[in-house]
């Protein structure tokens, strides 16, 4: 990672995520000044103490569910205060969902739509004008391979990210100019808590690889990356399936 002139002021929403939390560390060792934000108190309490012990200039804790999108904005505005402004926001939450109940359940597919893709858009209009005030500014959200493609045993889960990327593709196109960059992360598998149930293998990464690669990405200002790299020659291939054959797969 290359040296800042200055310490980046960064809201991370999700702070108690696996990746989020590599990536924090990653930035308290820039001395960066930090605005965390996550559901559970006790979890967050501990987070913070981590990143402040390992460099960070400043740490500021809020506690909040972020499916409730009304308290949105009253928590954005404490963190430009707090951070007395934001350089980096990284969205970095969202949950994998139960894909058999939601197949039956519309009720179970709402809330991962809510969670995953209808939240994010609340903070990433919210930040989307933020920035383009500013002139500058960095968002930087986590969605994921699974958006690619629809495959029958996660597409409740894809479609979501599926959404968000193309969300933040349009708000891309609309706030570049600006001077804003939003970076869509799109990780394959990654060994967290919200994969533990799956087979492991050679497929996947830890949060700590997946950290790196945000932080390079927005010291470059990218658009897309898939993280590890070689995701987004497998999405490739995957994408380049005709229909008719993809659908009789087992996947």
């Amino acid at each position: 990672m290359s040296k800042n002139p200055e310490p980046v002021k960064m809201i991370v929403l999700g702070a108690t995520s696996s990746i989020a939390m590599a990536t924090m560390r990653l930035y308290a060792k820039r001395g960066a000044h930090l605005y965390l934000v996550a559901r559970s108190e006790e979890k967050l309490s501990l987070v913070a103490a981590d990143v402040q012990v390992r460099g960070a200039a400043a740490v500021h804790t809020c506690v909040v569910d972020l499916d409730k999108t009304e308290y949105h904005p009253a928590f954005l505005q404490d963190a430009h205060e707090k951070l007395q402004g934001i350089d980096v926001a990284l969205i970095a939450y969202g949950v994998l969902g139960d894909q058999a109940a939601a197949e039956q359940d519309y009720r179970v597919a709402e809330q991962v739509m809510r969670t995953n893709f209808l939240s994010a858009v609340s903070l990433v209009t919210w930040l989307a004008n933020y920035f383009a005030s500013r002139k500058s500014g960095t968002i930087a959200a986590i969605s994921s391979v699974a958006g690619d493609r629809g495959r029958k045993t996660n597409y409740v889960y894809g479609t979501s990210k599926a959404a968000l990327s193309v969300f933040l593709q349009g708000v891309r196109n609309r706030v570049d100019r600006l001077g804003v960059n939003v970076i869509t992360i799109k990780p394959g598998f990654v060994a967290t808590p919200m994969t533990a149930h799956l087979p492991g293998g050679i497929l996947f990464a830890t949060p700590e690889k997946i950290a790196s690669g945000i932080a390079r990405a927005i010291d470059r200002r990218r658009d897309v990356v898939y993280l590890p790299g070689f995701w987004r020659w497998i999405m490739a291939v995957l994408r380049a399936v005709p229909e008719s054959v993809f659908k009789r797969l087992n996947v």
